[in-house]
């Protein structure tokens, strides 16, 4: 009996070893990749945390939504990277489990009543719907379970409470870092269409040989004799429906997407001028050296966001009294507060207007400056590491 009972029992620890093994490995792999990805671009993430916001009635998060977003993201790359080393295992089961379950609530919510497009899981760089976010969630549960169960058998690599202690400051530290360092002096990995290299007006039509989404439309018909009424295709009406004249078309038609199709990159970027012409080829064509100085809302500059502004705006002054090149402010704001902001610190940017989805995707600051040349992005800067006249004028205008 004896002999029978022993390698069964080192089979079952062996079998739970293994699976617990993977599950942290692959579950401390995830969040790490997931919190990088997103504290990539904290504030893209935190534009997707004002979606949730708006969704649950909490708009009053929105002005801390950057924040919120460093902290998820570095809270990500922690228990992944402490889920890997073994280190404090009982408090890293648990805020695995809640962290998954809170995010499996929002993808079931986002997924079933359809109110947010992308869940931002792996930001824009694997955009994923919120049906599949959910999925992929439940999956991740359950490995998390597997974790929480048998965390109690979680060793740590490293014995030294003292080394322990350091190598754990060092991670939280580093993990928080990512997403300060990148808010401030833009993304390491630009995964947005107006990233450095790309031509803006390519990038805004469809190609040659590609075909875009596909839509059916219904049509609601009357019967003008017998009242019949019933719904039909484009595709039915037009094939003879539409010569009888004893059926009209009632209310408006429906469409409903039936095809997928090629995704252009740059859709709804349009530039307007104080009255509403649209000025956005005469921009974003120019042949000159083009500074773009991007303010969503210039309305919320703070004063080191205005200092800031201040600096870019002298030294592109400085430039162009030297250089054929042209500078524009491109806001979302109201053109009345525009103006105000133009008169009051006498910018010698052209103000002009778009939508804040486009701008918000432009760059990742507050002010944020784009330098373009026949369309094409040249360089992309925060409102930090902007560069002096000198270093313009050596790396670009000079040559």
């Amino acid at each position: 009996m004896e002999t029978n009972f022993t390698p069964t029992r080192k089979k079952n620890v062996n079998t739970i070893d293994i699976a617990l093994g993977f599950s942290r490995i692959f579950v401390g792999i995830l969040f790490i990749f997931s919190g990088f990805i997103k504290a990539n671009d904290p504030t893209g993430f935190g534009y997707k945390l004002e979606e949730y916001f708006l969704v649950f009635h909490m708009d009053f998060l929105n002005d801390y939504s950057t924040w919120l977003a460093v902290l998820i993201c570095g809270l990500e790359i922690i228990l992944g990277v402490f889920l890997l080393l073994g280190f404090y295992k009982n408090k890293v089961a648990w805020g695995l489990l809640l962290l998954t379950v809170f995010f499996l609530f929002l993808t079931f919510y986002s997924a079933f009543f359809e109110v947010v497009s992308s869940c931002g899981c792996f930001g824009d760089a694997i955009p994923l719907t919120p049906w599949q976010s959910f999925i992929k969630d439940v999956i991740l549960l359950a490995f998390v379970l597997v974790i929480f169960k048998y965390r109690t058998r979680i060793k740590p690599i490293i014995s030294n409470q003292t080394t322990r202690s350091l190598v754990s400051t060092l991670v939280i530290l580093l993990s928080f870092g990512i997403g300060v360092y990148t808010l401030y002096f833009l993304p390491f990995i630009d995964f947005l269409p107006y990233k450095e290299g790309n031509n803006i007006p390519a990038l805004m039509v469809l190609p040659e040989g590609e075909e875009g989404d596909v839509y059916e439309y219904i049509y609601e018909i009357k019967h003008q004799q017998t009242e019949e009424i019933k719904k039909v295709t484009d595709k039915e009406y037009m094939d003879g429906i539409w010569e009888d004249d004893n059926w009209e078309v009632t209310g408006e038609p429906t469409s409903k997407l039936i095809k997928k199709g090629y995704q252009i990159p740059i859709p709804d970027l349009l530039i307007s001028d104080a009255d509403g012409g649209d000025v956005t080829q005469e921009i974003i064509t120019n042949p000159y050296y083009n500074f773009v100085v991007v303010s969503t809302y210039v309305d919320k500059l703070s004063l080191a966001d205005i200092i800031a502004l201040d600096r870019i705006n002298t030294t592109i002054r400085d430039l162009a009294s030297d250089y054929p090149l042209r500078a524009i402010l491109l806001t979302s704001s109201s053109s009345e507060i525009a103006r105000g902001l133009q008169d009051e610190m006498d910018l010698v940017l052209e103000t002009f207007y778009a939508d804040n989805v486009p701008l918000k995707s432009m760059v990742r600051s507050n002010p944020g400056v784009l330098l373009l040349q026949n369309g094409t992005v040249i360089k992309k800067w925060s409102k930090i590491t902007f560069p002096s006249k000198e270093e313009l004028e050596e790396d670009y205008l000079a040559k």
